[in-house]
C-alpha cells in the first residue's frame, strides 16, 4: 500500500500537471471503483483543480465550487501519468481522468478490488479523515498521549490509522528498525526514553524517504511506487544482512503481510513467532538466532 512517502511523491508529481488546470472528463473502466452517488460524478467535470492534500492515505483533488475528489490507493493501486486522451485498456485499469496535458490513469492489480473513488462536498471531507495525527507536525507529547491512547503491540500502534496518519506495514518497519524497537513490544510498557527514541525515528524516517522520493517526483512520474525498495534496511530483506550489525533479518508473516525485523538490533537476540505458529511448533520453535542456526546445521549434516 503507498504511504505517506510515496504519496507525497504522487502530490509532488501531480501538481505541476493539474493544479490550476480543468478537469476534462472522468471514465470508469469498473463502475464499482466510484463509491459514492451524490454530488454525481459528473458534477466534477469541467471544474477547476484548486489543490491538493492528504487525508491519511487519501489522495484528495480540491475542485471549485467546495468539490473534492477522494481516491483511496488501498493495497494495489497506482497512478500512472499518461498520453492526453488515454483511456482504461488493460485489465488493471480502473479509471482515466483527463486533464488538458495529460490523463491521470488509477490502476490496481489483483483480484480484490478495493480502491475507491468517492466525490464529496465539502461538509463531507472529514467523513473520510480516519483521524490519526499527523507525526511530522506533532511534537513529542502529542506523539506519547497518542501511542499510549490504548494497549497494543507499537507495530500496530504505527500502523493504525486512527492513530497516526500515513504510515503502513513498509516504513513501520524501518522505523522499528531505527528505533531499535521490537515491533511486539505493548505500548503501555514503553519508557519514556523509548517513545522518544521512536519518535525520532518517525520523523527523521518519514522525513528521509520523503526528501528522496519527492526529488525523484520532481524528475518524473513516480511509476513504479513499491513497498520494497533496495535501499531499505529491514522490510523485504529475509536472510540478507542487516545494515548497522550483520545479522540476518527475519520476518514474521501474517494475512497477506510480512513483519522484519533485526533481532540483534530490535530483540536481544530474540526470534519471533505469529501465534499460530507458535502454537504450531509449540517447543520447537527457536527462541533464538543461535538455535535457528543450530538446526540449520543439524538438517545440513543429516
Amino acid at each position: 500500500m503507498p504511504e505517506l512517502p510515496d504519496l507525497s511523491a504522487y502530490l509532488t508529481a501531480l501538481e505541476p500537471r493539474v493544479v490550476g488546470r480543468p478537469l476534462q472528463g472522468v471514465t470508469l473502466a469498473r463502475p464499482f471503483f466510484l463509491r459514492s452517488v451524490e454530488p454525481p460524478l459528473e458534477a466534477a467535470i469541467g471544474r477547476d483543480v484548486r489543490g491538493l492534500q492528504l487525508l491519511g492515505k487519501r489522495i484528495v483533488f480540491a475542485l471549485d465550487d467546495d468539490l473534492y475528489l477522494v481516491i483511496h490507493l488501498m493495497i494495489a493501486g497506482r497512478l500512472r501519468w499518461r498520453d492526453p486522451g488515454t483511456k482504461p485498456k488493460s485489465k488493471v485499469d480502473q479509471a482515466t481522468f483527463d486533464f488538458p496535458d495529460g490523463t491521470l490513469l488509477v490502476t490496481e492489480a489483483g483480484s480484490r478490488k478495493q480502491a475507491s473513488l468517492h466525490v464529496v462536498g465539502g461538509a463531507s471531507l472529514a467523513d473520510h479523515d480516519p483521524g490519526g495525527i499527523d507525526v511530522l507536525r506533532a511534537d513529542l507529547p502529542a506523539f506519547a498521549e497518542a501511542l499510549r491512547r490504548e494497549t497494543h503491540t507499537v507495530k500496530r500502534a504505527l500502523t493504525d490509522p486512527t492513530t497516526f496518519s500515513g504510515i503502513g506495514n513498509a516504513y513501520s518497519d524501518e522505523i522499528l528498525h531505527a528505533a531499535r524497537l521490537s515491533p511486539l513490544k505493548l505500548t503501555d510498557a514503553l519508557t519514556d526514553r523509548e517513545i522518544r527514541l521512536l519518535h525520532e525515528a518517525t520523523t527523521t524516517t518519514l522525513r528521509a524517504w520523503i526528501d528522496r522520493l519527492t526529488a525523484e517526483a520532481r524528475k518524473t512520474f513516480p511509476e513504479k511506487v513499491t513497498a520494497f525498495r533496495p535501499d531499505m534496511a529491514v522490510h523485504g530483506r529475509f536472510g540478507k544482512p542487516c545494515p548497522t550489525c550483520g545479522t540476518p533479518i527475519q520476518r514474521v508473516v501474517f494475512a497477506r503481510n510480512e513483519m522484519n525485523y533485526c533481532p540483534s538490533c530490535q530483540t536481544g537476540g530474540r526470534l519471533l513467532a505469529d501465534r499460530a505458529l507458535s502454537r504450531l511448533l509449540a517447543k520447537d520453535w527457536p527462541r533464538t538466532l543461535e538455535e535457528l542456526e543450530g538446526r540449520r546445521k543439524s538438517k545440513r549434516a543429516g
